[in-house]
């Protein structure tokens, strides 16, 4: 087996298992504890895993997010998250989008009457404006053109005053701590958005697990509906089932 073959086992093995020892290396590949340490350096290197002690873990700290426009031309499973999102809408519910491409789904497939939307995405107020049946309130703020959104103490205070039945919630990272984000400034904005819903319907398609960024947003005892499209790993199905949320795993 050729180096790249085993780093390329190696990582296979580490998404399966979470960590692997100098020890499981020597023994799974049969190569020197000096062939084992080489073959880590290079991955560390590489930026495929983080060495801890006797061993390596795979990297869980994402510090790029690629812009709005990006994430929207790599929709892959969201949309049918955002379907099985819609879907839990009824007539006259008012309710808060978050900015993300899943929420702008969302509003594209909205076709209930009379709800009252809350967002800070200048997409999703665009895409309601030719939804004559919806109220959208379009909160201030700066203008973050990255991803698209108002933000900024500005933002937060019109929140103050609000009160919704329903917030779909994005995410850019989930770990066993609860929910990440990259900013400071969003992890704010989408506390307070949390405080003001009686109901909180968090979307995450499955690459968010496992992920952990800057700053965290919220604990899971936050959450009450998961929409996802698999199966959580195993242990988040253990949190989910501690802090009783209901997952939804949304049909391909």
């Amino acid at each position: 087996m050729t180096q790249e073959e085993r780093i390329q086992s190696i990582v296979d093995y580490l998404k399966r298992n979470q960590n692997i020892s100098m020890e499981d290396i020597c023994t799974k590949y049969e190569v020197s504890y000096d062939t084992a340490r080489r073959d880590l350096v290079r991955m560390e290197a590489d930026g495929l895993i983080v060495r801890v002690r006797g061993g390596a873990i795979l990297p869980t700290m994402t510090k790029h997010i690629n812009s709005y426009k990006e994430r929207l031309a790599d929709a892959g499973s969201k949309r049918s998250i955002a379907l099985t999102a819609a879907g839990l809408i009824q007539n006259g519910d008012y309710m808060m989008l978050d900015t993300g491409t899943t929420t702008q789904f969302i509003a594209e497939f909205m076709s209930t009457t009379g709800n009252v939307v809350v967002t800070n995405s200048i997409d999703i107020a665009a895409i309601l404006c030719d939804k004559p049946q919806t109220t959208t309130h379009l909160l201030g703020g700066m203008l973050h053109a990255w991803h698209r959104y108002a933000y900024g103490p500005r933002t937060i205070e019109m929140l103050s005053d609000i009160r919704v039945d329903k917030l779909f919630l994005g995410t850019c990272g989930i770990s066993a701590e609860g929910l990440f984000t990259p900013t400071v400034e969003e992890a704010y904005l989408k506390r307070e958005m949390i405080k003001r819903a009686n109901q909180v319907i968090l979307l995450a398609d499955s690459a968010k697990f496992e992920k952990t960024l800057f700053h965290r947003v919220c604990p899971f005892d936050d959450i009450d509906i998961l929409i996802t499209d698999a199966e959580p790993p195993a242990p988040f199905r253990k949190i989910c089932t501690e802090y009783e949320i209901k997952v939804i795993v949304a049909a391909g």
